[in-house]
């Protein structure tokens, strides 16, 4: 069962339909940031992608990268790049199927070798996640390229969850409130929660950061984000 505290301070969801102003400040402020964390982490962890492409060749056939679509600001499309964590061409045809109904009903798509339930990814499909994946999974590792993402502007270091498509397609109008901030390479919901409550709690999570967000609680939430990567949530 997710933390009681994940959600705290979290406004009812009929409250977001009220659309806050940002101030110009806090914009600038955020570009700011997402430009100074991108180039500085891209620069110093050129060594660190390099590794995490090698072991990825060596520990599979097929690319370094994976990229897929994604929802953005506005409700833009744009292409999401990860580091590859599953074998080439193993996509369940049923695993989107799982999500829909995880988003729906609450359902567990999988279960963690501790029987934890796990909501948003599944982490212990052996047959389709790599030994490498596995690794890069637990610790975020995987979502490294976004930096690149974050720079050409197209993503923040703080905000939701990148939606896909057929999430974005599920939404209702109050959910849709997600588009309103730009997807985050982290977020509350990956200092709180990170896979451990349905994709529904996912989304309210994230429509509570877009309520409150601010200079200093995405400054708190990057201070928590290796503590959270590490730990493996």
């Amino acid at each position: 069962m997710p933390d009681a505290a994940v959600a705290e301070g979290a406004v009812e969801q009929g409250s977001y339909l009220r659309t806050s102003r940002l101030q110009l400040p806090y914009r600038l402020c955020k570009r700011m940031l997402d430009l100074a964390v991108s180039l500085a982490a891209i620069v110093l962890l050129a060594p660190v992608w390099l590794l995490i492409a090698l072991l990825i060749k060596l520990d599979s056939p097929g690319p370094v990268f994976y990229t897929q679509k994604a929802i953005g600001l506005g409700g833009r499309e744009f292409r999401l790049v990860k580091f590859r964590s599953m074998l080439p061409d193993s996509q369940r045809a049923d695993h989107q199927t799982d999500l829909i109904r995880n988003f729906r009903q609450g359902t567990p798509t999988a279960y963690d070798d501790e029987g934890r339930p796990i909501f948003k990814t599944a982490l212990v499909d052996g047959k389709r996640i790599t030994r490498m994946g596995r690794l890069l999974r637990r610790s975020s590792l995987d979502e490294v390229p976004q930096l690149w993402s974050i720079l050409v502007g197209d993503m923040s270091v703080v905000g939701p969850r990148p939606s896909l498509p057929w999430e974005a397609e599920l939404y209702d109008e109050c959910q849709r409130r997600r588009f309103d901030a730009k997807p985050g390479l982290t977020g509350l919901y990956q200092v709180t929660a990170r896979n451990r409550v349905s994709i529904a709690e996912m989304i309210r999570i994230d429509l509570d950061y877009i309520q409150r967000q601010s200079l200093w609680l995405d400054l708190a939430i990057l201070v928590k984000t290796p503590n959270a990567m590490f730990k493996g949530l």
